[in-house]
């Protein structure tokens, strides 16, 4: 069993204008300017237990792509994971996430030469014990973009107890 839903009862034609998609192509690398934030996109997979796998832990570890959800630029969300720390503490690939707003604009190289551009909706905090499974995972009638890091550093356990999800559509 894998943890991303399949659509429940969600329409796979949407209403007003067509959404843009383009064709499958694995993605290579990300490009966030608003943050000066770039990287190689790792493949990742599921765990024995079905859960995500995480990127490696080195310090200055890439982003990886899940790679059981559409490529970037296809129709739904495709999933890039990525550290907000590294380790022994410096900053992760993904550590400037909370400064992304609404309007900002991500990159993403793939394979056939093109790049799908995004841009920025929305970011949400959640606590990973109640993660909105669905709501990140779930189909969408457009080619759709998430950014996952970890949130809600616990100085005391020295563990993160909340997800941070940005959310993004495709543009160009």
């Amino acid at each position: 069993a894998t943890p991303v839903p399949s659509p429940t009862g969600a329409s796979a034609v949407a209403s007003g204008p067509a959404q843009k998609v383009l064709a499958a192509s694995d993605p290579q690398s990300l490009s966030i300017p608003a943050t000066d934030t770039t990287s190689e996109l790792l493949h990742l997979g599921l765990r024995e237990d079905g859960s995500l796998e995480v990127p490696p832990e080195p310090p200055g570890s890439p982003a990886g792509w899940y790679d059981g959800s559409p490529t970037p630029g296809e129709r739904g969300p495709a999933v890039l994971l990525g550290h907000v720390n590294a380790t022994g503490g410096g900053p992760g690939v993904f550590a400037d996430l909370r400064q992304l707003r609404a309007g900002d604009t991500i990159e993403v190289a793939r394979q056939d030469g093109t790049t799908a551009t995004f841009t920025v909706d929305r970011g949400e905090a959640y606590a990973k014990d109640e993660f909105p499974t669905l709501k990140v995972y779930g189909n969408t009638p457009g080619a759709e973009l998430r950014l996952i890091t970890c949130d809600g550093y616990d100085p005391a356990t020295g563990n993160f107890g909340d997800n941070y999800v940005v959310y993004a559509t495709l543009t160009t």
